[in-house]
Order: structure tokens, then C-alpha cells, then sequence
């Protein structure tokens, strides 16, 4: 057989797909970043009524190429809540206003096998979306986040992306010096909140790209 692992995952990503519609979700497949921003651009959002738009942190969305294509879009109000020239105060309310918006783009730290979404997050307004609030939620994929099942899920998130995340931001906790969550104490944790999506409501509501590459954390 010729690309064995590109057929593997390709059969791997068809079944978490049937899984993740069998519980609501509206799921996408692409062979690449650049096919995901495509569909994004080309059939998620024209099939939507969008007056504003905002995102939560998420190195997959950025990789895409969306983020440099939305944020100066003039089609609809744009909440940037990467703005850079932002105060921390205004980036607070800019994240709180997202909360309401038509259209909101995430990422996610892990998707089981059976159809779950599985997010670890510090200040929330990221679970805080997918859970309630935006009419519409986009959650962009790599393939590297499917795992097993719950428990695999949140061994993924605790003993890797929390503590590769850390170094990404230059946070002051200790697993950012051991690589290793301590569960601390620190003002700077970023692991507060723990979210299970077992299903879209209303359905539909949470839309998400698979795509066939290694992308984010």
C-alpha cells in the first residue's frame, strides 16, 4: 500500500467524524491547513448570518492563515482579542463582549475517539464559548489532538499541552522549569477550568474542522 499513514488517518478521521455527528456536531475533513481555511471562507461562514466575530487562543487557527484573513475583514465587526496594542483591562471586556457574538473560533485540546471535546483552560472565556453564548462555534482541529477516551484526553492535556503551553507563553509556574504539572498554587497557573463536550446543543451549534495534519499543541 502506497502512504500507509496517510491512509490510516484518513480512516481515523471518517470514524471520529461519524462519532462527533452522532452527538450534534457539524464536521468538516481537510486534507491541510490550507484546505481548512478554504472551507471555513467558502462554506461555514457564507452559510451564516454574521454581524460580529471573535476567537479564543488557538495556535491552529492562527496556523491556518484564518487569522490573518478575518481579522481586517470589513464584512462584519471584528473583536480582536489578539490585538497586541490592547491594555490587559480591555482585552477582558473584549473577551466578555465575544461572549455574544454570531460567530466564535476556537481550538480544542483533545477529541475522543467517541465524540467528545475535552478543554483545559485558564481564564475560561475559551470553554466559556463553546459551553454558551456565541450563536456559532468553530473549533479548529490537528489531527494530533484525537486520543482514546476521556482519561486519555486529560493525561494529553496535564502532562503535555499544559506544560508546552507554559514555556509558549513564558508563564511563572513551575512545570514551565520541570515539564511536569505539580498542580500549583501559582497566580499564573493556567489549568482552572476543566470542560467535557458531550454534545452540541442546539444541534449544529459547534461546528468543527478536522484536519489531517499536526497542528497546535
Amino acid at each position: 500500500m502506497k502512504n500507509p499513514i496517510d491512509n490510516f488517518w484518513k480512516l481515523k478521521l471518517e470514524d471520529v467524524k461519524e462519532s462527533l455527528e452522532s452527538n450534534n456536531f457539524e464536521v468538516f475533513i481537510a486534507d491541510n491547513a490550507t484546505e481548512a481555511s478554504k472551507i471555513v471562507l467558502e462554506n461555514i461562514i457564507p452559510a451564516i448570518d454574521i454581524k460580529r466575530i471573535s476567537w479564543g487562543g488557538s495556535m491552529t487557527f492562527v496556523e491556518t492563515g484564518l487569522y490573518d484573513n478575518l481579522k481586517d475583514q470589513k464584512n462584519f465587526e471584528v473583536l480582536d482579542t489578539y490585538d497586541k496594542s490592547l491594555s490587559d483591562d480591555e482585552k477582558t471586556q473584549l473577551r466578555r463582549e465575544a461572549l455574544l457574538t454570531d460567530f466564535f473560533i476556537t481550538g480544542t485540546n483533545a477529541i475522543t475517539e467517541d465524540g467528545y471535546l475535552v478543554n483545559l483552560d485558564m481564564i475560561g472565556n475559551r470553554v466559556g464559548a463553546l459551553t454558551f453564548g456565541p450563536k456559532n462555534v468553530l473549533v479548529l482541529t490537528g489531527r494530533n489532538k484525537i486520543v482514546p477516551d476521556i482519561e486519555s484526553a486529560m493525561e494529553r492535556i496535564k502532562d503535555f499541552v499544559a506544560p508546552a503551553n507554559v514555556m509558549r507563553l513564558d508563564m511563572k509556574t513551575p512545570c514551565i522549569k520541570t515539564g511536569v504539572c505539580s498542580e500549583c498554587k501559582s497566580s499564573a497557573r493556567i489549568c482552572n477550568t476543566w470542560t467535557i463536550t458531550q454534545k452540541s446543543f442546539p444541534k449544529k451549534r459547534i461546528k468543527i474542522v478536522l484536519i489531517n495534519k499536526d497542528l497546535g499543541l
